[in-house]
């Protein structure tokens, strides 16, 4: 049997994995000697990922958020109320939520007035008295939330965070726009299950991850929905949206609940690639094992925004992904489906772990439509290959992103790469076990790149961290496993 140990890491790997360490330290409550009469002190203001530094907060792990939205309008500021459930993994003098934008009103801490500054994306608060290590504590934040609020990223992922539409809205939340959207501990290790309570205009529909728990009437036409996620969400994959939207039921395998939120003109014309969803969880099941949630959807963007994106139970698809060719649709829709397996269910420990979810959601994207009358996956890969080189010049390797190549083809085809070599080299049979092992052991849980090559190399039955580590950093692409033919086009020099 296998073990891998830091001792034997290359040093690249090696300090992928300390950072990895560092991350997750905080998430649980810290042991002290001197117990209770520890001396309070701030908790930090971020988890210190490479990509983003000041994301995620340290001092506490939330256990539950529950937002209260009282939309109005589209692009009209609305009045809104966030309650976070918390547990203090030290004794905290003060500590940070993620907040942009959004105009603040009251801070509390159960229940006292607590002083709250602005800092950048960062609101730090001081409860009336500080809050002892192990102690659960609700925090809750009333503003104003600005529905205009965006950002934009030169790369895949282009405008993010409220994304209005004709008659309301659709969350892009990736990377880090869920703090736009609510005071957060805004990293995508850190999860926790989210009640949403959304009053809209009579005529529309609140939807939001998970399960419909209600709908109730208000005063003034208004009506209010109610959603529990029932399951952890880590606040870059959290989804709500707002619209006349149509509800469309259907079954999965095993009885798995589907209902997809369509906008009221375009049931019709999405009805055909919408019902293709149970055949995707079939085929993809009888790869990885069980789809690992309550139930899922397909929520149709009336948005003219080219990115799909994996709100967690309920995938965001633009219209025009739905209203192309059956190839094209099926792309999309497999690749957002595989990632409630791949991102969703197993988070990232860190954003250079995003390999991981885009390179596996692509993996099997790609097997599946070439089986389903789409492109050859070894000539996307071979292209690829080819590219490789000079990708890594411009974007970084696959598993040393730069923060704003995070989103780039690297990601996304680079990064299926590394996957079809260790198929190429362990064989399809190993490969299997292995993608089925990692579903296994990290189902709802945090796990990063150290954490594969070592259950990869265990699964095989060899060392495969001096195969695995040049493919994922460095400059250098290394030679394709049974494919000797196959060359890398040099990087222009000068």
């Amino acid at each position: 049997m296998f073990t891998l140990s830091r001792r034997g890491l290359r040093p690249a790997l090696a300090a992928a994995v300390a950072v990895t360490a560092a991350l997750i330290a905080p998430l649980a409550p810290a042991a002290s000697a001197a117990g209770p009469a520890t001396r309070p002190s701030p908790g930090a203001p971020g988890l210190g990922d490479p990509m983003f530094p000041l994301d995620g907060n340290g001092g506490y792990q939330v256990r539950h958020y529950a937002l209260d939205f009282d939309w109005q309008a589209p692009r009209t500021p609305f009045e809104a109320k966030t309650t976070i459930k918390a547990t203090a993994t030290q004794a905290l003098s003060r500590f940070d939520l993620d907040f942009a934008g959004n105009t603040l009103h009251t801070v509390t801490v159960d229940g006292a007035r607590a002083a709250a500054v602005r800092d950048g994306d960062e609101l730090v608060i001081t409860p009336k008295s500080p809050i002892r290590d192990g102690r659960s504590f609700t925090v809750t934040v009333t503003y104003t939330a600005d529905p205009t609020q965006t950002r934009h990223r030169d790369d895949a992922i282009e405008d993010y965070g409220w994304i209005p539409t004709p008659d309301g809205t659709v969350l892009y939340p990736q990377p880090n726009g869920a703090k736009m959207i609510f005071p957060s501990d805004d990293h995508p290790s850190r999860r926790a299950p989210i009640t949403f309570r959304i009053t809209v205009p009579g005529g529309l529909t609140a939807v939001a991850n998970g399960r419909l728990v209600s709908r109730r009437d208000r005063p003034g036409g208004r009506v209010r929905w109610t959603y529990d996620s029932e399951q952890p969400v880590a606040p870059q994959l959290a989804q709500l949206a707002i619209g006349r939207f149509a509800a469309v039921d259907s079954t999965g395998p095993h009885g798995l609940p589907i209902r997809d939120h369509v906008p009221d003109a375009l049931v019709d014309a999405t009805d055909a690639y919408r019902k293709l969803t149970p055949g995707h969880l079939t085929w993809l099941e009888q790869r990885l094992g069980a789809y690992p949630f309550h139930r899922y959807g397909l929520l149709v963007g009336d948005t003219d925004l080219a990115v799909a994106l994996e709100t967690q139970t309920l995938s965001l698809l633009p219209k025009a992904d739905l209203l192309g060719t059956r190839v094209d649709a099926e792309r999309t829709m497999v690749h957002e489906l595989t990632h409630q397996w791949f991102g969703d269910s197993i988070a990232l420990r860190t954003w250079s772990d995003l390999w991981l979810s885009e390179g596996h959601a692509r993996f099997y994207e790609r097997l599946y439509s070439e089986e389903h009358g789409g492109d050859s996956f070894e000539a996307a890969m071979r292209t690829a290959y080819q590219n490789h080189d000079q990708w890594r010049h411009d974007y970084g390797a696959p598993a040393e992103p730069t923060e704003p190549n995070l989103f780039k083809r690297m990601r996304y085809d680079g990064s299926t790469l590394v996957l079809y070599a260790l198929r190429e080299e362990v064989g399809d049979a190993a490969f299997r076990r292995i993608e089925r092992a990692w579903i296994r052991t990290y189902t709802g849980r945090a796990a990063g790149t150290g954490d594969f090559v070592a259950l990869a190399s265990k699964v095989a039955g060899r060392d495969l961290e001096p195969f695995l580590t040049p493919w994922l950093y460095g400059p250098a692409t290394p030679p394709m496993p049974g494919h000797p033919d196959w060359v890398v086009t040099p990087v222009p020099r000068g």
